[in-house]
């Protein structure tokens, strides 16, 4: 393991917690939507702010067509994602809903396997089955 990807492992759950709790309560003034809408500007601003600070803006003709694809279409899954996540934060409680949120984290490793070929060996769906039974556990008890 690289020490680089999970201390930013670490960084992204730690901020994706953040995001419940904070979004839990800033969801409470207004519809679900429309929070969605603040975030995706909010993130939008911050992340011009980054690439224009370390100089990684590249002309977007540089970049492929098949970058451009699969990056358009992880924006609309997460444009999706997001939409879901702030309506389900506005009718349910953030302690069983980001659990469930988190099943994602079991879907990756699936679709990992079937479309990228990435081999898991049983420790790993061990851990997966876990994450799943756990989300479940918190998500109906």
């Amino acid at each position: 393991m690289s020490a680089s990807w999970v201390f930013w492992a670490f960084l992204s759950a730690a901020f994706a917690a953040l995001t419940a709790i904070f979004g839990k309560i800033g969801v409470a003034g207004v519809p679900a939507d429309m929070a969605t809408l603040i975030r995706t500007v909010v993130i939008l601003v911050v992340t011009v702010g980054i690439v224009a600070a370390t100089g990684q803006w590249q002309a977007p003709s540089t970049i492929s067509s098949k970058t451009w694809l699969f990056l358009v279409l992880s924006g609309l899954a997460t444009g999706a994602s997001w939409l879901a996540y702030y309506r389900e934060l506005s009718l349910g409680d953030a302690a069983r809903v980001a659990p469930v949120d988190k099943l994602s984290i079991v879907l990756v490793a699936i679709f990992a396997v079937m479309f990228l070929g990435e081999k898991l060996n049983f420790a790993h769906w061990i851990g997966i089955s876990l994450i799943t039974v756990g989300a479940l556990v918190l998500a109906i008890f």
